[in-house]
């Protein structure tokens, strides 16, 4: 049967998800037992949730009826009060729960997000090294993505985002704890792109997916702690990674009820309603696991250590660990090859399955071709150790010449 050809179709604007691209990698591999895979590719707690939040939902499944039901667009109401009692302990502010909505993972926040302040041809910032689902989005919605570089830090510049406005910019994107990058914005940084944003009459959507694997205490910024922050700041939130509820699709947006009234439009029309059974384990989560949880922060935290204490011997071979953090490192490699073509043979000769740094970066971007992403939320200390010696053991290509050994 021919198949049908839609050429105008929006979706043909972006490019397929990396993550959906590196699994067709693994089709028909097959590894020696004694190279098992490192899939160092998805951020993504690969784990059950905790016992009791389990017990938890099935209770609900059992015995609460409104858990099959369509249920209030922006989230029960209990969860949305507990998740604001949450971020006011966490960034000492005042939000209210009519500020907070639910929703169907924090990929839909950000659409909806995208959905209520952008229309065709209007303009978002977007530091690169970006997140892909969100550069993927924009195209599909026919908003232009206006690329930022980040410096040698992998830190983006303000001042550098101002010469980018423009007359059709809507939005600067943040994300921190950073995907891809790891790195985590200083308040400082956080604060001067939330003047600018104000100064302009835009708004800053700050995605912080990672923050309970932030290594600071404390507030990590204190936007929330400004009375009118609504007026500016978006802020996306995921519960995914917390509660490892990855299959249950949770997350949350705070905003200025006006903009939550608008962003309750799309969401009404893609999914109704988030959840309930997930809705029913993000609140017992919230409720009850904040100890567990510091657990899980610490785990990631000594993760992270054993990627900067170990990186020793890669750094001899010209590796540079350009980024560290909550669930990622972010590293430029020394071959002459780009980071696409290596990576497909990562997988083959090392069994190391990571994404290159093409996928996070426009089309031609000659940094994007010098990196890698290396996503260890499902790796341990031990994995981390054989992931080095493996890549130290590696050998390419000719070295290149930028990066001479």
């Amino acid at each position: 049967m021919p198949q049908a050809s839609f050429p105008s179709a929006r979706t043909r604007d972006t490019f397929v998800s990396p993550i959906v691209e590196s699994r067709r990698w693994l089709q028909g591999l097959t590894l020696p037992a004694d190279l098992p895979l490192l899939n160092l590719s998805q951020a993504a707690p690969a784990d059950p949730p905790p016992e009791g939040l389990r017990r938890a939902i099935a209770e609900a499944a059992l015995t609460d009826d409104s858990s099959h039901l369509y249920g209030a667009v922006l989230g029960r109401d209990e969860l949305r009060a507990a998740l604001a009692d949450k971020m006011n302990r966490h960034y000492a502010g005042d939000l209210s729960a009519a500020e907070v909505a639910i929703t169907s993972g924090c990929n839909q926040a950000f659409a909806a997000t995208i959905a209520a302040l952008c229309g065709e041809g209007d303009q978002v910032i977007l530091p690169t090294p970006w997140y892909f689902n969100h550069k993927m989005w924009l195209d599909m919605q026919g908003v232009v993505t206006c690329p930022l570089p980040v410096g040698a830090a992998m830190l983006p510049c303000p001042d550098a985002a101002a010469k980018l406005i423009t007359d059709r910019t809507r939005a600067i994107v943040l994300v921190t704890p950073n995907n891809p990058c790891g790195v985590e914005y200083p308040d400082g940084l956080v604060q001067r792109f939330y003047d600018l944003a104000r100064a302009h009459g835009l708004a800053l959507i700050v995605d912080e997916t990672y923050r309970d694997f932030d290594s600071r205490n404390g507030p990590p910024h204190t936007l929330f702690q400004d009375s009118n922050w609504s007026e500016t700041l978006i802020h996306l939130y995921s519960f995914s990674k917390a509660y490892r509820l990855t299959g249950h699709r949770l997350g949350a947006i705070a905003a200025h009820p006006d903009q939550l009234l608008e962003m309750e439009k799309f969401l009404d029309t893609v999914t109704i309603c988030p959840a309930q059974l997930g809705q029913t384990g993000a609140l017992w989560g919230l409720e009850n696991l904040d100890d567990w949880l510091a657990g899980e922060r610490q785990e990631l935290l000594n993760r992270r250590a054993a990627i900067e204490t170990g990186f020793a011997p890669l750094a001899a071979q010209g590796w540079q660990l350009l980024g560290c953090g909550a669930y990622f490192a972010y590293v430029a490699h020394p071959f002459a090859a780009s980071s696409d073509e290596l990576a497909r043979r990562l997988v083959k000769e090392a069994g190391i399955l990571m994404l290159p740094g093409s996928m996070f970066t426009p089309d031609g971007d000659p940094t994007g071709a010098r990196q890698f992403r290396i996503a260890f939320a499902n790796v341990d200390t031990h994995g981390i150790r054989t992931l080095f010696e493996r890549l130290t053991n590696w050998t390419a290509c000719p070295i290149h010449p930028t990066h001479p050994l």
